[in-house]
């Protein structure tokens, strides 16, 4: 500090031009901070705009031109796949302009998957209330009862949808093309495996998007059985708690979803089922093991051609008919392959069915409730019961 004292003093003695000089340079610098500071100002206009720009994305007005676009909103699809697509179709000038409008409209958050009849260049905000209004949905609906053939449900589908039985049945030759997954025709009881698409067609309501073909729509129920029977562990159930083939359970499920009257019975007929399979059951002859259940014999001469019968009316040449292969009072074990396409609670009752010696059991009453019996005297009686009440 102290060398710098006399250079304060030299410069108070220097004459007052020198001071001005000093004074142009302060201005120059004060110039050069004005230009600074205005370059910054322009430079932050810039990243303002780019920024507003960012934040204003680009839309159109209006409620669209009148060309009408198909949109599929998929299941569980986010906000950004549905402005994806959306853009992607001309409906939306940008993904940002719908997912503004969606995220500035609570009611977005109700959009339900489905296909949807919209119009190209809407604005954000208008294609967000297009998916919210049900009268612009393309419903293709139509329901799948449990425990329909497969044939059957060609027949319904075809007539709602207007495509040829023949359609479905060619789809159906390969059933892992429709998205059966390979393990699932494997069998542990010795029987050859018989590949067919029956109790894959999971029963549901179902809305099929716009042309969907014969093809399509069995994928889709295919689909749909995956997914339930996934979120079950019906697979490593069956194999860890029956030590059985899912295959073998699924049939098992489809043999209940004929036999039971009521849901209560389900996995009751699906105990029946094993006990008769997999304890020692004598059935006539040298013949054990056997179900004997009418429903698979019916199932058998729907497949030749023939047409389903009451049990009633089933003679004893239906029943004992060796070209019959599903004749359960013929072959012992379980049929070549699932009688029909069973819902939720028949695989739950074939996955995991209640504990119980029956061997046997019929429709008492005309509500369908079932009686079970461990012995044939038990079941003797039940039989009687079910005279008395106008079921036999």
């Amino acid at each position: 500090m102290l060398d710098e004292l006399p250079f304060e003093a030299d410069d108070a003695a220097k004459p007052r031009s020198h001071r001005r000089k000093r004074k142009g340079r302060t201005g120059f610098t004060l110039l050069l901070v004005v230009v600074l500071l205005g370059a910054l100002g322009l430079g932050g206009w810039f990243g303002f705009e780019q920024v507003r720009g960012m934040l204003s994305a680009e839309d159109f007005e209006g409620t669209g031109n009148g060309t009408e676009v198909l949109v599929e909103v998929a299941e569980g699809a986010l906000l950004s796949n549905i402005a994806n697509e959306l853009a992607d179709k001309g409906v939306v000038a940008s993904p940002q302009a719908f997912v503004q409008a969606a995220d500035a409209n609570p009611d977005s958050k109700g959009i339900q998957p489905g296909t949807y009849r919209m119009q190209e260049e809407m604005s954000g905000e208008a294609a967000v209330l297009a998916l919210l209004d049900r009268a612009n949905r393309v419903t293709n609906g139509i329901t799948i009862p449990e425990g329909l053939e497969s044939w059957a449900i060609y027949e319904l589908l075809s007539e709602a949808f207007d495509i040829p039985v023949e359609d479905f049945e060619a789809a159906a030759e390969d059933p892992e093309t429709l998205g059966v997954l390979d393990y699932w025709f494997t069998r542990t009881d010795g029987k050859e495996v018989t590949k067919s698409i029956e109790g894959f067609l999971y029963p549901s309501t179902y809305e099929f998007p716009p042309n969907a073909t014969a093809s399509d729509m069995l994928s889709i129920m295919v689909a749909q059985f995956n997914t339930v029977v996934e979120g079950m562990e019906f697979v490593p159930t069956v194999e860890d708690g029956l030590g059985i083939s899912p295959y073998e359970a699924l049939i098992v499920a489809s043999l209940a979803q004929a036999e039971a009257g009521v849901p209560d019975d389900l996995g009751k007929v699906a105990r029946v089922a094993y006990n008769r399979l997999y304890k020692e059951f004598y059935c006539s002859g040298d013949l054990t093991n056997c179900l004997q259940f009418d429903v698979t014999t019916n199932y058998g001469l729907m497949v030749a051609g023939g047409d389903k019968k009451e049990s009633k009316h089933l003679t004893d040449a239906d029943l004992k008919d060796p070209d019959n292969k599903w004749s359960t009072h013929v072959y012992a074990g379980l049929p070549p392959t699932a009688i029909n396409n069973p819902g939720e609670l028949a695989l739950k009752g074939a996955m995991d069915p209640p504990p119980g010696l029956w061997y046997f059991f019929v429709a008492v009453d005309k509500e369908g409730n079932s009686k079970f019996a461990e012995t044939e005297a038990e079941h003797r009686e039940n039989i009687e019961e079910a005279k008395e009440n106008g079921v036999l």
